[in-house]
């Protein structure tokens, strides 16, 4: 793959040093903050962004994805996503992406593919323990002190699977709360320390025992590797998609 990166933070290093081992070319590394020299242009152009360019890899920031979204869907450049903290953007980018047919881009909190099944078994406990009506549900998150966002899309996308499936629970909570929780209410808190790639803590309690199913990751590398792959599957759609519609599709084909 003829890849240009976007966003040189710890991520983007993460994804040119696996990218370069696959045997695919870099041929943009796009950052208007990163001192680094491998860095080839500081925004997204006709020029940054040339034609030989098979697909862009995107963590760049939260509060210049959206243009940059925009730019790839309307000039029909195949992307992956894995910026967070743009979600309430997602109703004008699909409407982006509708009205541009030829447009191929797939967004994430979290690519890893630890993570997506992960995500499916908290899901099946959630209908197993939710049903019980003598459990309650709870779920932290961990990262680094560098991470720009919180709680992380990773948690947010977890928290909207145990709404989804946890009988009772309807309403996200992510704020400190200086009040009685509310029963129909989950909580998502947050936590920045030292150099956590990240971690996931689901808490499934009662008075008579408590049940936990944590995800840590050890280090960027699955996330980058599952972006990777992505960015080969996103060359061949066309449309909006998500990480459990690359999981779906490459369970299918395994089966």
């Amino acid at each position: 793959m003829k890849i240009a990166i976007v966003g040189f933070g710890r991520m983007g290093k993460k994804i040119r040093e696996i990218a370069e081992e696959q045997e695919n070319e870099i041929i943009s590394i796009i950052d208007p903050w990163s001192p680094s020299p491998l860095v080839t242009g500081l925004s997204i152009n006709d020029e940054t962004l040339s034609d030989t360019i098979d697909v862009v890899i995107d963590f760049s920031s939260p509060t210049q994805v959206v243009e940059n979204m925009s730019y790839y869907i309307q000039h029909g450049i195949p992307a992956v996503i894995g910026t967070t903290g743009w979600y309430e953007k997602l109703p004008y980018i699909t409407q982006l992406v509708e009205e541009n047919a030829h447009s191929s881009l797939i967004y994430s909190g979290n690519f890893s593919v630890g993570v997506a099944l992960y995500r499916e078994v908290v899901a099946y406990a959630s209908r197993l323990f939710g049903k019980l009506g003598t459990y309650d549900i709870s779920l932290n998150e961990s990262h680094h002190k560098e991470k720009k966002d919180s709680p992380s899309g990773t948690a947010l996308l977890l928290g909207q699977t145990i709404l989804d499936n946890f009988e009772g629970k309807d309403t996200i909570v992510t704020e400190r709360l200086d009040r009685k929780r509310e029963a129909n209410e989950l909580h998502v808190s947050s936590t920045r320390c030292g150099w956590d790639p990240g971690t996931h803590h689901v808490v499934i309690d009662s008075q008579a025992d408590t049940v936990e199913l944590i995800h840590r990751a050890r280090s960027r590398e699955g996330f980058a590797r599952g972006a990777l792959v992505a960015a080969q599957w996103i060359q061949q759609k066309k449309g909006l998609f998500t990480l459990d519609d690359f999981i779906a599709d490459l369970m299918s084909s395994t089966k």
